[in-house]
């Protein structure tokens, strides 16, 4: 269907629909109508404007019940679990390009010499401005705060924060509480 797409021509009304659709309009009608045209329809994926979602590997999972927000930024080998909040602007790109030093810079493809996946774990909140590395586990029920930078996997019910994201705190599975760590000990 990719490639059928190549050839198509718009009218100045196709156009600005399309445009409105892609950009401007974000109610959860438009962000399934998304989630559908970029065949993650009928799991109760929405996805607001502006993301773009690349899953160029066949590994890629989406599981039900997820939210993309405005730009994020999803690519390569990611498996999202079910029941995940992705807020604006995030970055989840799983892969890496390599150094070479027969020609002094970094190739233009991506590298896989090692596991670079990413997986963001059940019920897992990501808000606004979140990057994840190639090769990171978020764990089951994360709350990873705004602007967090995370380049290594994460236990389950942690609140993660910083650049690079650390523990600075956690959250009880029994009660929702959030205990957070003492400036000691972050």
């Amino acid at each position: 269907m990719m490639n059928d797409l190549k050839h198509l021509t718009f009218s100045d009304e196709e156009y600005a629909a399309y445009v409105r659709l892609t950009s401007m309009s974000d109610n959860k009608e438009d962000d399934s109508r998304r989630a559908e045209m970029l065949g993650l329809g009928g799991k109760d994926i929405l996805v607001a404007p502006g993301a773009i979602i690349r899953v160029p590997d066949a590994r890629t999972r989406f599981g039900v019940d997820i939210f993309i927000g405005l730009y994020a930024y999803i690519n390569g080998n990611v498996t999202i679990e079910d029941h995940v909040l992705i807020g604006p602007h995030c970055s989840i790109a799983a892969g890496n390009h390599k150094f070479d030093p027969a020609t002094g810079y970094f190739s233009a493809r991506t590298e896989g010499d090692y596991n670079n996946a990413i997986v963001i774990g059940f019920g897992s909140w990501l808000a606004s401005n979140v990057t994840v590395t190639a090769g990171v586990a978020i764990g089951r029920a994360n709350l990873v705060c705004a602007g967090a930078v995370v380049t290594h996997s994460t236990p389950d019910y942690a609140i993660m924060a910083g650049v690079p994201a650390q523990q600075v705190g956690s959250i009880d599975p029994q009660t929702g509480a959030y205990h957070w760590f003492s400036k000691e000990k972050a």
